[in-house]
């Protein structure tokens, strides 16, 4: 029996989870396996360079942290900006005449609204209506759709997708697919924008949240900026080619608005923000609806139906589902993944899924499943810390407010 955990419980953006046999401690994850067995990114020897704490992670050896502390590298991202290496995130092209009908076939958004370099958060769900994944898909102007899905998923999201394909060529439609194995960084923070404008010619104030555009960045050309990442903040990710990565990390970290941060800091800073992390707070027993994601559901994918597990999902828009997704602000102890969550009665009724103490408000914040019955903000419920009941109240997420960029 296997089972999914992550590191310092857990870890965020999309941050993948690193899949253990269920007897190893915790602790196994923090010196993970042996590094010569892990994917590298480009970024490897640049991390060492600079103090960078390695640990294995779904596959991969990446920084936990640098020489600051977790909670200083996690304020200094709310306050100025922080670059964070996400190159083990799966980058890939759908192209073909046909490719978002292929697309539309294995996720529930409407892809076809879609402008061009318009990019949206979608699901990736089975026929049972499971969640198998989050990513994140962008219809660029240069004729193909770019997907940047979960490390942690990366063998079945790659097999989803490749099967696909062959499903559709073989039935004569024009798709095809390519995994793109460019670097990824995330510049997050409030002055992410005004730091990368030094080095682009593009005029950032155009690029609202959720686009994209292909440009020369810092001195390296072919490098696709998409204004978004997963801390809540404003920010980009750019897709560097891997021989450009370093020079790029190189020139950022140049500003001294800028530092670098690991894991531990963006997990905290997208629990902040209410964002899920597949394999904790979200899974394929997860159905978008539970998870508190109806949002990414198409209104017109809502009428036709034609995702998988929408006979499922649907419905349960109308009321008809049995636990949501909460948003938690705790007390005493900091409440970790796993915990259980009581009624004031005592009675079990749901499980954390994520939870840490907030640099930002200096309370503990966790999220987690309860019945509908228990899941409106200000709802009093317990939560089992330690074997000691802690009292508990539903907050509405995000609890820190975003900063997303959009156009006034």
């Amino acid at each position: 029996m296997r089972r999914t955990v992550s590191v310092l419980a857990p870890l965020g953006f999309r941050l993948q989870t690193q899949p253990l046999v269920q007897s190893r401690p915790l602790s196994s994850v923090q010196s993970g396996c042996p590094q010569d067995v892990l994917r590298r990114t480009p970024l490897y020897d640049f991390h060492l360079a600079h103090g960078g704490k390695m640990v294995a992670f779904a596959g991969w050896s990446l920084p936990v942290q640098y020489r600051d502390s977790h909670v200083d590298s996690h304020l200094h991202t709310r306050r100025h900006c922080s670059l964070f290496d996400v190159s083990h995130m799966v980058q890939t092209k759908i192209f073909g005449r046909d490719r978002v009908k292929l697309l539309e076939s294995i996720v529930v958004g409407d892809v076809a609204e879609l402008r061009p370099n318009q990019g949206m958060l979608s699901l990736f769900t089975n026929e049972d209506g499971g969640i198998l994944d989050d990513l994140i898909v962008t219809n660029t102007s240069e004729g193909h759709l770019y997907v940047v899905s979960n490390a942690g998923c990366r063998d079945k999201d790659l097999a989803l997708m490749q099967d696909k394909v062959k499903e559709f060529q073989n039935r004569g439609l024009d798709v095809g697919m390519e995994v793109v194995e460019s670097a990824l960084l995330a510049l997050q923070g409030p002055t992410a924008a005004q730091v990368l404008q030094a080095g682009v010619t593009d005029d950032m104030r155009k690029l609202p949240f959720m686009t994209s555009a292909v440009m020369e960045v810092f001195g390296v050309s072919g490098c696709r900026v998409t204004r978004c990442g997963y801390t809540g903040e404003d920010g980009v990710e750019i897709s560097v080619p891997a021989e450009g990565a370093v020079h790029l990390a190189t020139a950022l970290l140049k500003n001294p608005e800028v530092k670098l941060a690991g894991l531990a800091a963006r997990d905290s800073l997208r629990l902040e923000a209410g964002l899920c992390l597949y394999g904790n707070d979200i899974d394929e027993h997860t159905t978008p609806v539970e998870g508190s994601l109806s949002w990414t559901l198409g209104k017109r994918r809502r009428i036709t139906m034609d995702f998988p597990g929408a006979r499922i999902i649907v419905p349960q828009l109308n009321g008809e589902v049995q636990r949501r997704r909460v948003g938690l602000i705790c007390e005493g102890a900091p409440v970790r993944a796993h915990s259980p969550i009581l009624n004031t009665d005592g009675t079990v009724i749901g499980t954390v899924t994520s939870g840490c103490p907030s640099p930002s408000l200096k309370k503990n914040v966790a999220m987690g499943y309860v019945p509908l019955k228990y899941s409106r903000p200000g709802t009093q419920l317990l939560v089992e810390v330690r074997r000691k009941q802690q009292m508990t109240v539903v907050r509405k997420m995000p609890f820190v407010p975003t900063n997303y960029y959009t156009l006034k």
